[in-house]
Order: structure tokens, then C-alpha cells, then sequence
């Protein structure tokens, strides 16, 4: 939905929290506004990013030690922003990462991150980064009987032990789950995967 701009003037443009036509204009916080409220709200323990900008408008970073979801199309950068976060993790912070991909082979990926100027390969090799590829085709994924996923469970965990991972990114995991049709079994499946 567009807005007509032509409506509005300086002297009858939207006030701060009007909606127009569904869509709601809020004005954004202030600096001030986002240091007392960072400064209010320490309870919840955060792991910076690195990224410039995300951890500002997060107060600090994600909720450490719990999952973070990232939703969006095909394309919107999930798989960039995860990478970032591991890169940004091992240089800034010492933080060695996991990249566990259900979709891109680790040659596609370094050359997706080069062209962003990180290098992948580089990180691997000092131990800072380990990338492991996992093929699921969704046509093979059967349930029959008891069904989980220890397998992948032992390899993610082999691969976390073997370079001390801080930071783990599982891209993307619709890739697994998407082809369980049992509600209850992903429901299980996935409080195991992030306990």
C-alpha cells in the first residue's frame, strides 16, 4: 500500500503514533531515550553482535545463551546476518562459531562472504570458524515410529566441542523441521535442539 504524499503538508503532516491509511508513523527514540531505557532494563543478559547499529537498537546485542530466530524471505540476508554475527563474534570478541548450513555448501558460502570482504577460509583455519554442510532432501524425510534428530543433535555437538563455539547459526532450520508433519514431534524436537 502506498500513501499519498500529497495529502500532507508540513502544517498537517502526521503526528508521533498517528495511523494513516493502516499504516502507524511513531517517531524513533531519542539517544536519551534509548540509554535510560538500555539503562533500566539490565535483567536480561545480552551478547553483542558486533554489528554496528543492530546492537544499538537491541540495547546491547541478543539475549545471551538463548535461541534468536531470524524470519524472512528467500534473499532478505538471513543467512548474510548470521554469517556477520560469527565473523563479528570471533574477530571482536573472541567468540569461535558454528555455521551448521541445510542449504549452502561451504564453497558458496565462503564466496558469498568474500564478496563482503570476509574471509571464511582464513577463520577456519585458526579454529574461529567451523562450517559444516548437512544435504537433507525434504522428499527423503520420513516419519516412521520414533522420530528425532539425535544424529544431527551429536554432529552439532561435535562440531561446538571441536573448536569451543560460542556462537552457533543454524541455517536455516525450516530445512529439517519444515518436513515434519507431526506439530508435537517439532514442537519436541526443536525444546531438545535448544536446551
Amino acid at each position: 500500500m502506498t500513501v499519498d504524499r500529497s495529502r500532507f503538508s508540513l502544517a498537517t503532516a502526521p503526528r508521533k503514533d498517528q495511523v494513516i491509511d493502516d499504516i502507524e508513523i511513531l517517531s524513533p527514540p531519542t539517544k536519551s531515550k534509548m540509554n535510560k531505557k538500555n539503562r533500566t532494563n539490565n535483567s536480561l543478559p545480552k551478547a553483542p553482535t558486533g554489528i554496528q547499529g543492530l546492537d544499538e537498537i537491541t540495547f546491547g546485542g541478543i539475549p545471551k545463551g538463548r535461541p534468536t530466530l531470524v524470519c524472512g524471505a528467500a534473499g532478505s540476508g538471513k543467512t548474510m546476518l548470521g554469517i556477520e554475527f560469527l565473523v563479528r563474534g570471533a574477530l571482536k570478541h573472541n567468540e569461535p562459531g558454528v555455521l551448521m548450513s541445510f542449504e549452502e555448501r561451504e564453497e558458496e558460502l565462503t564466496a558469498n562472504a568474500a564478496s563482503l570482504g570476509y574471509d571464511l577460509a582464513a577463520l577456519s583455519s585458526r579454529k574461529k570458524l567451523l562450517i559444516d554442510y548437512v544435504h537433507i532432501d525434504r522428499s527423503e524425510i520420513e516419519e516412521a515410529g520414533e522420530y528425532d534428530l539425535e544424529g544431527l543433535f551429536v554432529r552439532l555437538g561435535h562440531a561446538i566441542d571441536t573448536i569451543g563455539a560460542k556462537r552457533i547459526v543454524l541455517d536455516t532450520p525450516d530445512a529439517i523441521f519444515g518436513g515434519l508433519p507431526n506439530p508435537n514431534i517439532l514442537r519436541a524436537e526443536l525444546r531438545r535442539l535448544f536446551r
